[in-house]
């Protein structure tokens, strides 16, 4: 996937389908209206796009990012879309509606069609909407398709309800929305060791940036991608307060059984399946390792059980 972050002309010598929103999360919803740009463009001979854009400081339009920009893109990308546009939101957000169609969809992307959810708006101040998109359009020979909003257990699938799910623990809600399972890919760093010297298993730390959205806090079944391949795996989000003082930062810690490769510097996937259970302080370290060896136990048991499906 191409992808562009200044407003410059995409290479569409046919003509594009262009996705349209900010797709945080690519969830249901999002994976609609770019599907169906993908499947317009295979259609048409044309190349399939995207318009979206980012935000300062890597923040996101109503709380923390769900996903990193490089599980972002990777997402969209698998879904068919080749040509894709992220400028930042400062370098368009004082363009007309009217300037909006003409300097991007038709100057950038050369668009014979545009797809996009009901509740789209676009332009200075959100001046334009689904209704007069279709106006501006309709006399450049641009198709508007609206796409339907997706549901799930009756009620929109929103980037709202997605992050809702995950800080309430429900994790099996928020990967039905998603349509894939909430991961993250931070930067493996450098822990206190606890893991190693006290407690006898090794975790993988992977801290959560301040800008993005921190799930539930508690011990979650995982999987992890290192080496080429999926291991089974046990992920702590929280304080620890067997072995840390009440003010300690939140960590982010994975113990995966039989691994014993060095990923330091490495951003390995890590996957979120099933929520456990809560944080809580153990009188001795043993029973902490118990929880961990417990919990990892109970992971592979989980994704066996997949497999077997």
């Amino acid at each position: 996937m191409n992808i562009l972050n200044t407003l410059a002309p995409v290479g569409a010598p046919n003509g594009s389908a262009v996705a349209l929103g900010y797709f945080d999360g690519v969830h249901l919803g999002h994976r609609r209206v770019l599907g169906a740009a993908v499947e317009y463009a295979a259609a048409h001979g044309l190349t399939p796009a995207a318009f979206t854009f980012s935000l300062p400081g890597g923040q996101s339009l109503k709380g923390g990012r769900i996903l990193s920009a490089g599980q972002k893109h990777a997402r969209v990308a698998a879904l068919g879309i080749t040509a894709y546009m992220e400028p930042p939101f400062e370098s368009f957000r004082s363009l007309s509606p009217e300037d909006f169609v003409n300097k991007i969809l038709v100057e950038c992307f050369a668009a014979k069609a545009v797809f996009c959810g009901d509740n789209f708006t676009f332009g200075a101040y959100a001046a334009g909407n689904v209704d007069r998109l279709k106006e501006l359009c309709a006399p450049l020979g641009i198709a508007v398709t609206i796409v339907d909003m997706a549901q799930y257990g009756g009620q929109t699938v929103s980037s709202t309800r997605i992050r809702a799910a995950l800080e309430e623990g429900r994790i099996e809600d928020a990967n039905a929305m998603l349509g894939t399972p909430y991961c993250i890919d931070w930067p493996v760093r450098h822990g206190k060791g606890i893991g190693t010297s006290k407690l006898g298993k090794p975790t993988i730390n992977q801290n959560y940036p301040a800008d993005a959205l921190q799930p539930c806090t508690g011990v979650y079944l995982t999987r992890i991608w290192l080496d080429g391949r999926w291991w089974p795996s046990a992920t702590g989000i929280g304080r620890r307060p067997t072995v840390d003082a009440a003010n300690a930062p939140v960590t982010c810690e994975t113990y995966v059984p039989g691994y014993h490769g060095d990923t330091y510097g490495q951003t390995p996937v890590l996957e979120f399946h099933h929520y456990l259970c809560a944080v809580r302080k153990f009188g001795t370290l043993q029973e902490l390792a118990d929880l961990i060896e417990t919990a990892a136990q109970q992971s592979i048991a989980y994704f066996a059980a997949k497999e077997e499906a």
